[in-house]
């Protein structure tokens, strides 16, 4: 005696008839690696933008990255 299921096809289950109001994404085969990522950009590596040579910002940059040995 086998309790495995009968071979064959199996019946589609029916418990609705509506389609899926949801659209399916889209299949895009183009090179990803075309796109820039964000890690690609001096602001994706933690850099902030240049603050045009006031010397305040410069040294608040400065006491906000200084390593903790140089306290």
């Amino acid at each position: 005696m086998s309790t495995a299921p009968a071979p064959g096809p199996r019946a589609a289950k029916q418990s609705d008839s509506r389609p899926d109001p949801r659209p399916r994404p889209a299949l895009i085969f183009d090179d990803p690696l075309d796109q820039q990522s964000a890690d690609d950009t001096d602001r994706g590596w933690g850099e902030r933008p240049p603050a045009g040579g006031d010397s305040a910002a410069d040294l608040a940059r400065f006491l906000d990255e200084k390593p903790p040995h140089h306290l």
